[in-house]
């Protein structure tokens, strides 16, 4: 349980001082979401790869069982991801970059409660890498607030989600079996490799980084100048973890 108090406390912590960075920065910086979300996604993705794909599959007889739960992971991931893009173009009363926030914080809390609540053995970290995100999209969330002319504390719910689901899941005791585990951890496998591949640097017109960095004449040329930065962001984020596992091991 003290795994998942210091993993909520640094995802709050993170998305709040991204928040707040986001909403008290001047102009127009893409340089930082593409190291960001670089450094982020390049992390989540050797977490996701080293710590849970091999718990699926090796933890029940059959590895068929975790390849169909990570396979569900990445589907119910992108189909989540695809309702509430959906939802965003509805004229709701609240505010939908805050609601998205918030029900992708909230549902990745209850995974990590889940997988932590099953194997309490997992170390800080997986959940630290899995959670790295929070900090560029807390500052890309309240840039575009800001630009708005909203109002960035709405973000402060999605910066507590993690912790408001994770530590009530992991009280509850679940049927634990290796089939059910298997699928367990190949869910969450999956669904964090999508939320991974997600975040990954867009440096396409039209896209995140565009919109940050402002359509100019010379935004092709900045582009593919953060393409190539994207290059290293992400691969440092997993060499990172890489780096970070050889010393507590």
């Amino acid at each position: 349980m003290g795994k998942l108090v210091v993993i909520s406390w640094v995802a709050f912590g993170a998305m709040a001082g991204g928040a707040l960075v986001g909403a008290w920065s001047n102009g127009r910086h893409p340089r930082r979401l593409v190291w960001g979300y670089g450094l982020a996604s390049g992390a989540m993705i050797a977490s996701a790869a080293a710590f849970l794909v091999p718990q699926a599959i090796t933890i029940s007889q059959d590895p068929r069982l975790g390849g169909f739960g990570i396979a569900a992971g990445i589907l119910v991931g992108y189909n989540a991801h695809t309702i509430g893009h959906r939802l965003s173009h509805l004229d709701l009363p609240m505010d939908t970059t805050a609601t998205e926030l918030a029900a992708h914080a909230l549902s990745a809390g209850l995974i990590i409660g889940l997988i932590y609540g099953q194997m309490p053995d997992l170390g800080l970290l997986l959940g630290l890498s899995i959670i790295s995100h929070k900090g560029p999209a807390g500052y890309a969330a309240a840039r575009r607030l800001a630009l708005d002319g909203n109002s960035t504390v709405p973000l402060l719910l999605p910066a507590a989600g993690v912790g408001l689901t994770a530590l009530p899941v992991a009280m509850v005791n679940l049927p634990s079996t290796p089939a059910i585990n298997a699928v367990v951890f190949g869910f969450a496998a999956g669904v964090f490799l999508h939320i991974a591949m997600d975040f990954l640097p867009s440096c396409e017109v039209g896209g995140e980084i565009d919109q940050a960095a402002g359509m100019t004449e010379t935004s092709h040329e900045l582009l593919d100048r953060l393409r190539v930065q994207s290059l290293f962001s992400t691969t440092l984020g997993g060499l990172a973890v890489v780096v970070a596992w050889a010393l507590v091991t």
